[in-house]
């Protein structure tokens, strides 16, 4: 196996959150180099192009036949700087050259491997930051504006993303940058069979249904519905003889009748409870 121990320099500032960021990335450091890997598996039977006095060329050859050749996959025209010297067919080569459109490869797995990762990577560290430093994450939060609900919408706003995935792409190229790209192909050979695997099983799967407008609208009654319930000491589930009760505390939160039939299946209420408070509400008028 590779070694996916060493990564490239910091690029956080002093907060906690970024430190935490890296800290998970480090990690999670082996998952990386066996996504990239994956990812890998194919490239050597792309056909090859180099850029010629500003025209993408074919060469007639393959990626990997070019490799094995020990020829350089990319060419003086194009390339990134840190890519720059790499070995001759290896995995940082082949990221450097260029393809039939004119974008580098390296463009393409920056982004279906380093940029999904590195934002996951942040998103499982923003939960370790709620879940074991609960009043620095409120306070974070507070200074975000943001209310902790949507954990990618928090990662955003904090900006820790970008610098990961200049932490991750060093922390791949160290690890595999120059190893011949066929050995890192054989390296993703299994993983990435599961995850075509998975593909096939995802594209299989029935489509979700669709949002439903009526249940959305009914979000800010259900968290006052929990919330009353929670803390009305009933016994829970709600058993038939406390229906009246659960009724009264639901209609003093504020809820009205007709909305209160939809929100029993989302409560800890027995079936039986359900169905008479139903009956109850529906001998009550609207808004009653």
């Amino acid at each position: 196996m590779f070694d996916a121990t060493s990564s490239g320099p910091a690029s956080f500032g002093p907060d906690f959150m970024a430190l935490l960021a890296r800290e998970v990335l480090r990690e999670r450091a082996g998952a990386l180099i066996a996504e990239a890997c994956a990812w890998a598996v194919g490239l050597s039977d792309q056909p090859h192009h180099l850029r010629v006095r500003g025209r993408v060329v074919t060469t007639g050859l393959t990626i990997g036949a070019r490799a094995i050749t020990g020829q350089p996959l990319s060419g003086e025209e194009d390339g990134r700087l840190e890519l720059g010297d790499a070995r001759p067919g290896s995995f940082q080569d082949a990221l450097n050259a260029v393809t039939a459109d004119g974008t580098l490869i390296a463009e393409r797995f920056d982004r279906e491997v380093v940029e999904p990762f590195a934002l996951e990577t942040c998103v499982l560290a923003a939960e370790r930051a709620r879940d074991t430093r609960a009043a620095a994450w409120a306070e974070l939060l507070d200074e975000l504006g943001e209310d902790g609900r949507d954990l990618v919408e928090v990662v955003r706003v904090g900006e820790w993303e970008a610098p990961l995935r200049i932490d991750a792409e060093h922390l791949v190229l160290a690890a595999i940058g120059s190893a011949p790209l066929v050995q890192v192909e054989a390296e993703g050979l299994p993983l990435s069979l599961v995850r075509a695997a998975e593909a096939v099983t995802r594209a299989a799967a029935p489509a979700p249904p669709a949002p439903d407008p009526a249940r959305d609208d009914l979000a800010g009654a259900l968290f006052l519905a929990e919330a009353a319930v929670r803390e009305s000491g009933l016994t829970l589930p709600v058993p038939p003889a406390q229906a009246d009760r659960l009724l009264e505390l639901l209609l003093a939160e504020g809820l009205l009748p007709e909305e209160v039939p939809t929100l029993l299946a989302s409560l800890p209420v027995e079936p039986a409870t359900a169905a008479e408070v139903r009956a109850t509400v529906a001998t009550l008028g609207p808004g009653a």
